[in-house]
């Protein structure tokens, strides 16, 4: 992947989730970065990221990156000599800019991609709109909020029936019985 370059200050707005410094790796600033994304190895060729210090998007290069099991990758980044340099990037969470990621069409979406659209069940109506997708290797979830009612529905296969971005729609056909549960329809 090409390396950032940006002209102005990076906002979360424009950026999407990719993991967290999880722990030190080593006693020469490598880290462990956990990748809380569905393909671990897409990002292998990175070359840089932006980690959330104290609310600011701080760019790093990465001098080495290496997968690991479970979603863990071993990381090197320039200017992060020791240990103590990297004790100060534990627990941080990690971001790329939302522009590097391939448009995806159909019904297919990233799980940022679809935050605040209206979700639109095929026998209820407007149930909500999508506060988050909670990624669970199970089982993962959309959580939907409507009047300060939460509502989870899992994204099993064929959930999804259209994705509708231009009006930031998501068209779903809950399990029989689910929304009425939350909603006492």
């Amino acid at each position: 992947m090409k390396r950032f370059f940006f002209t102005k200050e990076m906002n979360k707005k424009e950026c999407f989730y990719l993991g967290r410094i999880a722990k030190l790796h080593g006693f020469k600033g490598e880290v462990s970065l956990f990748l809380d994304v569905t393909n671990p190895e897409d990002y292998a060729t990175l070359d840089s990221i932006f980690i959330d210090l104290d609310d600011y998007l701080t760019p790093f290069f990465i001098e080495n990156l290496k997968l690991k099991n479970k979603g863990f990758a071993s990381i090197k980044l320039e200017g992060v000599t020791d240990e103590n340099a990297a004790k100060l990037l534990l627990r941080k969470d990690v971001y790329l800019p939302a522009q590097i990621l391939p448009e995806l069409d159909g019904l297919h979406f990233y799980d940022h991609e679809i935050v605040g659209f209206n979700v639109i069940d095929k026998k209820a109506g407007s149930i909500g709109v999508v506060e988050q997708v909670i990624d669970l290797k199970v089982n993962p979830l959309l959580q939907i909020m409507k009047d300060g009612n939460e509502i989870l529905v899992p994204l099993l296969d064929g959930l999804v029936k259209k994705v509708d971005r231009k009006k930031k729609e998501l068209h779903i056909s809950a399990p029989e019985g689910l929304v009425e549960l939350y909603l006492d329809l």
